[in-house]
């Protein structure tokens, strides 16, 4: 019996962004890390310096690119662009949506909030978990027998972690375990999934 393939994917959120308004920023562009965000990347760029890295694919969207940047430059690697990787939609993209203030405030609003199973105010779950699971799979091809790093967005990362874990894809966003800058990462022995991790290397 030959040995399998042992392939790690580690599967990052973006760093801290520039964003003095508040507001809920999604797909929209010319969102860029702030410099928290920017020594984030770094520091989980120094960690990962000294694994076996040989692919690095990020969302295309300049925060996703910035912090996968070192650590492509880390490995002397181009940054690879998946389209797949990108953040979810959702409806109130554009608006302040914190606790108590915003959007939420606003009656008309409520509406969107009918289903949060599907979610109603955004990209469906089951679409999310389905384009994070082939990115995931693209990437573990890319590293096969090395490992591989993906730079993606909180709520799509949470879903795919949950979607490998066979738990339920909805939840409550504050119980998302994916905090700024967090890797979770995927331990595959040829493509079966074997284990996971999640670690937070550039503290909170």
């Amino acid at each position: 019996m030959t040995d399998r393939q042992k392939t790690v994917v580690h599967v990052m959120r973006h760093g801290e962004v520039h964003n003095p308004e508040g507001i809920l920023y999604g797909r929209r562009p010319d969102f860029h890390l702030s410099d928290r965000g920017r020594a984030q990347a770094e520091a989980v760029a120094g960690w990962l310096a000294e694994r076996d890295v040989v692919y690095v694919v990020a969302s295309p969207l300049e925060r996703a690119q910035e912090t996968a940047a070192p650590i492509a430059a880390r490995h002397g690697l181009a940054v690879d662009t998946d389209p797949e990787l990108i953040e979810s939609t959702n409806v109130f993209e554009g608006q302040r949506v914190s606790p108590g203030d915003g959007a939420l405030r606003d009656p008309r609003n409520w509406w969107h909030l009918r289903n949060p199973k599907t979610p109603s105010w955004g990209e469906p779950y089951a679409h999310i978990a389905a384009r994070m699971s082939a990115a995931l799979d693209r990437a573990r091809t890319q590293g096969a027998g090395h490992e591989a790093v993906c730079v993606s967005h909180q709520l799509p990362v949470e879903t795919l972690r949950r979607a490998m874990l066979a738990k339920p894809l909805h939840h409550f966003p504050t119980r998302r375990m994916c905090n700024l800058a967090s890797v979770t990462s995927f331990y595959f022995h040829d493509d079966e999934l074997v284990g996971w991790g999640y670690s937070e290397l550039a503290g909170r």
